[in-house]
Order: C-alpha cells, then sequence, then structure tokens
C-alpha cells in the first residue's frame, strides 16, 4: 500500500488522537506533505489543505534546515522520535516555534513516511528567552547594587580612619562632609529598594491630603539649581495658571516623582536644558488630570531599550549604573507610584538628541479652607505631642543602632529602658510598664519574633502592648512574618527621626498614661478568675486559699521539669507534664491557657512540629515564672 492510498483509507486516524490543538502533518521520508489537519489554519494561517503536496522542507527556517533534515534521517531508522524543535514558516511570513514528536510508518505499515504530531511551543521559547534576560538584567543589577552600597561604605570607613589621626579642624570637617556625602547616597540605595519592596508588597499607603503646586514645586526646583549650575545647563519650569488651586492627594509621592524624573534628567544631561511643564491635561467635574512634562536635552534612550527602563533590574545600558551611580530603580519606582494613583506614563526620546517623560495623575479638586487645615495639623510640633511621659522600651543589640534610637527618644524627653535581646525585653516589661516596645528582630539569646509571642502569651494587660518592629528586612514576607508573630506595625531601618514620629504618633497614635497610679493600678489587675473555685466551694475561702497555694507551690516544680525535658528533647515527658496541668491552668480561670497546652500534649506525643514546640514551650514557662509572683500576691488578698 502507497502512501497516498494510507491517507485515503484513513487508518491513520486510530493512531492520532485529533484534539483541534496539534497540528498533524504526515509526511514521506522526502519531505512531500501527504496531509494536514485543520489545526494549521489557527497556529500558522494556512488555509485546509493548502500544503499539501508543497515541500515540509521549504517552510523551516533555512539557517536550522541542515540540522532538521539530520534529525528527519535519524528519525527514519526508529520507530519512534520524541521532541524536534523547528521554526516554520507561517502564512504573514512569520516563523514559529514548534515540536514534533515522529511516529515512523515504516515499522508498522511498511511506508516510507512519518506522522508529524507537532505542538506550538513559541510561548515556551519566548518565556525562556525572557527568563534568561531578566536573569542577566537582576545579575547586572545585583553587581551594581553590590558596588554602589561598597563605594559609599568604603567612604565612610577610610574617612572615620583618617579622623583619627589627629586632622586639623579644616581636615576635619571636609572629612565629616565626606562621611556625611556618603550616607546621603547610602540612603538614597537602601530607600530606593525599601520603597519597591513596600510598593510590591502593597504595604505602601498614599495620602489624600491638600496640596497645591505652586508651593511643591519651586522648593523642588530649586534643590537641583547648583547641580545644573556647576554643569552649565539651563533649569526651567512653568506651571498653568489653571494649576493654582488646592488639589487632594499625596504631595509626598508626588515629589518622589518629580525628584526621581528631575533627578535623572540632570545626571544624563551634560549641555542644553532641563524644561519641567505642569499644565492641565482635563478637567472632569470634581477631577482634575495634572500633566507634568520633563523633557531634556541628554544623552537620549535606544528605541530598543524604551520598553524595558521601567522594569525592575533593567537599565538602558549596564554600563549607565557604573558612569553614573545610583541604584537603578529610580524609573520603576516612578512609574509604579503613578499607576498606583490611578495615573499613567509614558517617554519619548531619541539618542543623542534628549527625552521627554509625561506624567499623567488625575486629582480630586479641594478646597482652601481644606489646605489651611492640612498646614494647621503639618505645624504641630513634637512638642504638642504629649511625649515628655512616654516610657519607650527600646530592643536593640547592636550599641550603634540603640544610641541612635535612645538618642531621638531623649531628644524628645521620652522615659527610655533599653533592653539587648527578647529575654532581657521580657524580663523588663514583668517588672515595669512601658507604653510602647521598639523591638529589633533579629537579636541573639531571643529574638524579635520569640519576644513578642511570649508578651502575646502574658496576662492581660502586659499582653496588649503596642510592639513596632525594627527590621532592616522589609520584603513582603518579612513583614508578614512580624505581623504574624503579634507585632502592631513595623519602622524599616534606617530610619529617620521624622519616621519614628511619625510612625508612634500618626500611625499608631501612641499616648502615655498621664496618671502614674493609674498605671500601677492597671498593671495590678488580676490575670485569674476565681470564680469556678468559688462556685464549686460554695465561696468556701479556706478551700480557695488552699488550691491557690498548692497551685502555686507546684507550678514553678513542674515548670522547671518541663524546662530540663526540653533541654533533653524528652519530648514524651514535655506532653505528660502539660496533660498533667492542664486542669489546674482551668480551675484558677486560666483557660486561654488550655490551648497552649494542648498544643504541646499533642505534638510532644507525636513528636511532630518540634521547632514550634520547642518556642511555644519555652514562652509558656516564661509566662508561667511571670504570674506565680502576683498569684502570691492574690493569695495574700484571699
Amino acid at each position: 500500500m502507497k502512501l497516498q492510498q494510507y491517507v485515503k483509507k484513513g487508518s491513520f486516524y486510530e493512531a492520532v488522537v485529533e484534539d483541534g490543538s496539534d497540528i498533524i502533518f504526515i509526511v514521506d521520508y522526502d519531505g512531500k506533505i501527504r496531509y494536514h489537519n485543520s489545526s494549521v489554519r489557527e497556529t500558522l494561517g494556512y488555509n485546509s489543505k493548502s500544503l499539501i503536496g508543497k515541500n515540509f522542507f521549504d517552510y523551516i527556517l533555512p539557517e536550522t534546515l541542515s540540522a532538521l533534515k539530520s534529525k528527519f534521517k535519524q528519525s527514519q531508522k526508529r520507530a519512534y522520535t520524541e521532541k524536534v524543535e523547528f521554526q516554520f514558516l507561517c502564512k504573514d511570513r512569520s516563523y514559529r516555534f514548534l515540536e514534533f514528536n515522529a511516529i515512523n510508518l515504516k515499522h508498522k505499515e511498511k511506508l516510507n513516511g512519518f506522522i508529524l504530531d507537532c505542538r506550538d511551543i513559541t510561548q515556551r521559547k519566548m518565556d525562556a528567552v525572557e527568563l534568561v534576560r531578566l536573569q542577566k538584567a537582576k545579575e547586572q543589577f545585583l553587581a551594581n547594587i553590590s558596588h554602589e552600597i561598597r563605594t559609599p561604605i568604603n567612604g565612610i570607613a577610610g574617612m572615620a580612619s583618617l579622623l583619627e589621626q589627629n586632622p586639623t579642624a579644616d581636615e576635619r570637617e571636609t572629612y565629616l562632609s565626606a562621611i556625611r556625602h556618603s550616607a546621603e547616597n547610602l540612603k538614597v540605595i537602601i530607600n530606593d529598594l525599601l520603597d519597591l519592596s513596600a510598593i510590591e508588597s502593597g504595604k505602601l499607603r498614599l495620602e489624600k491630603i491638600p496640596f497645591n503646586l505652586k508651593d511643591i514645586l519651586p522648593s523642588l526646583i530649586s534643590t537641583f539649581t547648583y547641580q545644573a549650575r556647576e554643569k552649565k545647563i539651563a533649569l526651567e519650569y512653568h506651571i498653568d495658571e489653571r494649576l493654582n488651586k488646592i488639589l487632594l492627594g499625596d504631595p509626598v509621592r508626588l515629589n518622589q516623582i518629580l525628584i526621581n524624573l528631575i533627578s535623572n534628567a540632570v545626571k544624563f544631561t551634560h549641555h542644553g536644558s532641563i524644561r519641567i511643564d505642569c499644565t492641565v491635561d482635563r478637567q472632569q467635574k470634581d477631577t482634575c488630570w495634572v500633566r507634568i512634562e520633563v523633557k531634556d536635552t541628554g544623552v537620549g534612550i535606544p528605541d530598543e531599550k524604551l520598553n524595558t527602563i521601567f522594569e525592575s533590574f533593567s537599565q538602558a545600558d549596564a554600563s549607565v549604573t557604573r558612569r553614573y551611580g545610583g541604584s537603578g530603580l529610580g524609573l520603576t519606582i516612578v512609574k509604579q507610584l503613578v499607576e498606583l494613583q490611578r495615573g499613567r506614563i509614558t517617554v519619548r526620546s531619541e539618542e543623542h538628541i534628549g527625552s521627554t517623560f509625561i506624567v499623567l495623575i488625575p486629582y480630586s479638586i479641594g478646597k482652601t479652607r481644606s489646605l489651611a487645615k492640612s498646614v494647621q495639623a503639618a505645624s504641630k510640633s513634637l512638642a504638642d505631642v504629649n511625649a515628655q511621659n512616654l516610657r519607650v522600651l527600646l530592643v536593640e543589640d547592636n550599641d550603634i543602632n540603640r544610641l541612635y534610637a535612645k538618642s531621638i527618644l531623649k531628644n524628645w524627653q521620652c522615659f527610655t529602658d533599653t533592653a539587648e535581646n527578647g529575654l532581657v525585653a521580657i524580663e523588663k516589661i514583668k517588672s515595669d510598664s512601658f507604653d510602647v516596645v521598639l523591638m529589633d528582630v533579629q537579636m541573639p539569646v531571643m529574638d524579635g519574633y520569640e519576644a513578642t509571642q511570649a508578651i502575646r502569651l502574658m496576662d492581660s494587660p502586659l499582653n496588649s502592648i503596642p510592639i513596632i518592629a525594627l527590621t532592616a528586612n522589609a520584603t513582603k514576607a518579612d513583614v508578614e512574618k512580624c505581623m504574624a508573630a503579634g507585632m502592631n506595625d513595623y519602622l524599616p531601618k534606617p530610619f529617620t527621626p521624622e519616621d519614628l514620629h511619625r510612625k508612634l504618633f500618626e500611625d499608631l497614635k501612641i499616648t502615655p498614661v498621664k496618671d502614674a497610679n493609674e498605671r500601677k493600678r492597671t498593671n495590678r489587675k488580676s490575670a485569674f478568675d476565681f470564680s469556678y473555685l468559688r462556685s464549686v466551694s460554695g465561696n468556701n475561702e479556706e478551700f480557695i486559699k488552699e488550691m491557690i497555694q498548692t497551685f502555686a507551690q507546684n507550678i514553678p516544680i513542674v515548670v522547671e521539669d518541663m524546662r530540663t525535658s526540653i533541654q533533653h528533647k524528652n519530648w514524651e515527658n514535655l506532653s505528660r507534664l502539660a496533660h498533667q496541668i492542664k486542669p489546674s491552668f482551668i480551675l484558677m480561670g486560666l483557660e486561654r491557657m488550655k490551648s497552649t497546652l494542648i498544643f504541646i500534649e499533642e505534638n510532644g506525643k507525636e513528636k511532630t512540629n518540634l521547632d514550634e514546640l520547642v518556642m511555644v514551650a519555652t514562652n509558656f514557662i516564661a509566662t508561667c515564672e511571670g504570674f506565680i509572683p502576683q498569684l502570691k500576691e492574690e493569695l495574700a488578698s484571699v
């Protein structure tokens, strides 16, 4: 039987699944197409039967033809060949990546031909190329960031070393100035990374407060005047008179957008001018679309790079960061900040001619009195907040970081106590009262997560004290871990006094307890509920006193046994001890600790979740040791 008869007979339908998505070709050993299904229309653009009689090899990308013919020849010796990639010419003259599995008809039907089951892998190939590109861009970015971070650190270390060599007054001022400059550069890079992290984690909050562009832009432009004058380039701006109105939005984030765009323009312009134009693009009812154009006569951006300049880990030229410095994240942050405000950003550029960045952001239109209220609120100073009575526990193991934060709090006349790790912090919270805890996350002995979880297991009101994480890790996962541990909020390092003030008094609205006696009375609130004991004993004071005394004597012994069990990894004994004391805690009205004891009992018995078991059991022990002194006070009052 000849191959053409085989096709007409339709026998091959039994061997091939016609699922409507794969392209099916039947070709002879010379490449002549004897059959193809209708999927060639959807994928390749050819009409039904239009390729029959044509030669398969005539549609293969020429530079790959030799390799594919070699594969065909090898396939003639096999019954089945898998995953042969090739590029096929489409009706629109483009090439698509396909992959075929070949059934050799010689083996079963004694025919010199193949059934080719072809799949479109164009998207897969594009994804692979894009993945490689992004990986290379990310590696380049990390190399650049590493270099940019090391440079100011080396500068700071070098200048600090020179300061130790008894410099003159002038030299000392020069060295200090260099240190400040290097520290500012380092802060810009780190803030870029933190901003991007906050945006991508969805934690960036936008304000909606009144502002006037005429109040913002002139002072912002003035910060670049010296740089522009030094490079001998003109720096001009114009604000449309129609924008002399109150807008409602986030002026800080608008400032950030403008600073990044103008900073880039100054950085990449070596002669000519920079011009910033602010106009009303359109106005609809109570919404004004503000159009801001930042135009320069700088180096420009190549056409092929215009689509990637807003991407993370991507620069128009890998040498740009090495030559000009910075994190290379400025435009990524700008684009995301614009889009968070329901706006859009576009760019026009010509290499060696210049670039124009166009930002469109919709703002609600406010009224004059709302701006007056905003100014009044903004002028509220630290003196307006009763920080003098604020009691802060600063938990930080790094001496320099501890000194920095304590100095800020001292300037605000707060009462500040310090702890070098979480375990010390827990003891201080038991013995004193605080309005807020600033908790470093990574510490020896007991870290911030464990300490927070232990505090949340304490008796009321100690377990409700606000805790703010101080962390150099501000990724989405790190922030979520802080919240899961029981922290109220987080403050990324490095932070400014303004950042700390905003977090304490604006975001969390921390207020000190004015009356010291009230503080003491609050702390003395009983964590125990003896109502069950009173009920079962008919309010028999002797019985109640005896039960409390027994509990107060036995629990420290059991707790010590639990600590020993943890040290020796005797999980079964730890489970037995938790089971043993569970009824006593219910009798004492400590019902909330029942779930903790059940967790210890069950996981100790099954020897599961051991890391978490150790942490929970350790926190439970710390909590017990904290309430035993209070229980003895209760015993005296019964």
